[in-house]
Formats: structure tokens, sequence, C-alpha cells
């Protein structure tokens, strides 16, 4: 079964057979016009020692993770107010500080 150079033939004789797959990934180019706003951030990125590819991707990537953060805090807030037991507590305690503050 196993002709000239088939990997049981080469391993019968001590040889050695590697298989090896090269995956290539390639980012998508793209181009955008920068203001002298966003130049200058730019060159703030690179001057820290990023390439320009790599600091655009961290200024991306910062920016995504800065609005779902956002946006879970204000989701966050929206729960808190509708939760009325929540809402009556923090007032309880404000009224406790305010009468607090006044017997200073």
């Amino acid at each position: 079964m196993g002709g000239f150079g088939s990997g049981d033939a080469l391993a019968r004789r001590g040889g050695c057979i590697t298989y090896c797959d090269t995956v290539s990934v390639v980012a998508r180019a793209i181009s955008v016009r920068l203001d002298d706003e966003a130049d200058q951030a730019l060159r703030t990125l690179e001057a820290t020692g990023l390439s320009r590819s790599e600091a655009i991707r961290t200024a991306l990537l910062g920016e995504v993770r800065h609005r779902l953060r956002s946006h879970e805090l204000a989701a966050e807030v929206a729960a808190l107010e509708a939760d009325e037991a929540d809402r009556e507590e923090m007032l309880a305690v404000a009224e406790l500080m305010e009468a607090l503050r006044a017997s200073r």
C-alpha cells in the first residue's frame, strides 16, 4: 500500500514527515480622512511607540469599549430609577443626611 515517500514507508525507515498548513488572515484595509484634531490624536498615539495601524486599532477598540460601558451604565441607572424600593431608601438616606447636617 504505502508507496515510495508515503508516511508509513518513511516511518519504517526512521524518517519523519511534517504536515504544515499555513493559515493566513489578511486584515481588511480601509482609508480614512483625518481632520487636524484626529491627525494630532493619531500622532500622539504613534509617539507612544505604536505603529499607525496599532494606534488606529487601539483607538477603535477603546471607543467601542467606552460606548458599550456607557450603554451598560445607562441601563443600570434606568433600572435603579425604576426600582421604587431603592428610590425610597435613597430619599430616606438623603433626609437622614440633611437632618445630621442641620443639627451641627
